[in-house]
């Protein structure tokens, strides 16, 4: 059995240590609560980076963002590839909770200068 990628999500390192202290992470997308989504936003590495620059505004966004690194394999949800629009591009969404022992590595967003965007 071939072993699922993992898969990221971006968020504010002050929303994971939240999550961190109540076991599970509940963050859609920013702004947006899994509760009132349906699903949690995630990506793979290569669209990670267009994701930032959406839901931040720019590359860099805050100072304080963070990477979470999603094992799919021990979410316990389903998760599911879809796109947003037909035969567009599909991303994976994680159907429920994020649980802390689920998120393998949390990496610091690395901050660009505008000239290598």
């Amino acid at each position: 059995m071939t072993a699922l990628p993992n898969i990221l999500h971006i968020t504010e390192r002050s929303l994971w240590e939240d999550a961190r202290a109540r076991g599970r992470y509940e963050l859609s997308t920013r702004g947006r609560t899994l509760q009132e989504e349906g699903f949690i936003h995630c990506s793979t590495r290569d669209q990670l980076p267009r994701i930032a620059a959406f839901l931040y505004g720019s590359y860099d966004g805050p100072d304080d963002l963070v990477v979470l690194v999603v094992d799919p394999a021990r979410v316990g949800v389903p998760v599911k590839w879809e796109a947003v629009d037909p035969d567009g591009e599909e991303f994976p969404h994680v159907y429920g909770p994020i649980p802390v022992p689920a998120v393998v590595a949390v990496e610091p967003w690395p901050r660009a200068e505008p000239d290598q965007i």
